[in-house]
């Protein structure tokens, strides 16, 4: 079988940001405000690689590096094509039994700077707080400091929908070619 070598960068593009993702996550059930910071609080320590207490661009090559070691299996500094599908087929089994609260995809430097209020281009805990104390206000509806199973359907609900428009406002203003 042919080894298809791939550089750290090239792995990483279909998979980087996917930590920070999680950070924009909620869990199924209800969750109450301090459970919410909580939960921010344990995110960050787990993207703050390094533990310098701040996400930045040190973490994220800390954690592309782990992202490698974890698909060379065989540790010879390069990722076959057959670890490579190992990977992709783990992955697709995953998928088949989703775990409550695993978001896919990866939007990671988007909410990254979203989140990045000082424009420093790093993540301070307290950055990583008042942006998951934001969504969750913004999920709880009522506002009573907990957010419920049927707020968080209907903010996705809304979300997917807000999303739909903008698609289609980006497809009708392309030129047809």
């Amino acid at each position: 079988m042919r080894t298809v070598t791939l550089s750290i960068a090239a792995v990483m593009l279909a998979t980087s940001g996917a930590a920070m993702a999680q950070a924009g996550k909620m869990p199924q059930g209800d969750m109450t405000r301090a459970q919410a910071e909580a939960a921010a609080a344990q995110r960050f320590a787990k993207m703050d690689a390094n533990g310098d207490g701040v996400i930045n661009q040190a973490d994220r090559e800390a954690r592309r590096g782990q992202m490698f070691e974890r698909l060379d299996t065989d540790r010879n500094g390069s990722i076959s094509e057959a670890e490579f599908n190992a990977r992709t087929e783990a992955r697709a089994a995953r998928a088949d039994k989703p775990k409550a609260g695993k978001r896919r995809g990866g939007r990671g430097m988007g909410m990254m700077k979203m989140m990045d209020t000082n424009g420093d281009g790093a993540l301070s805990q307290a950055e990583v707080t008042a942006a998951a104390m934001k969504r969750f206000d913004r999920v709880d509806a009522d506002g009573n400091g907990t957010v419920t199973q049927a707020e968080r359907t209907a903010a996705r609900q809304t979300m997917r929908a807000t999303m739909q428009e903008r698609r289609q406002a980006r497809q009708a203003a392309q030129p047809a070619n």
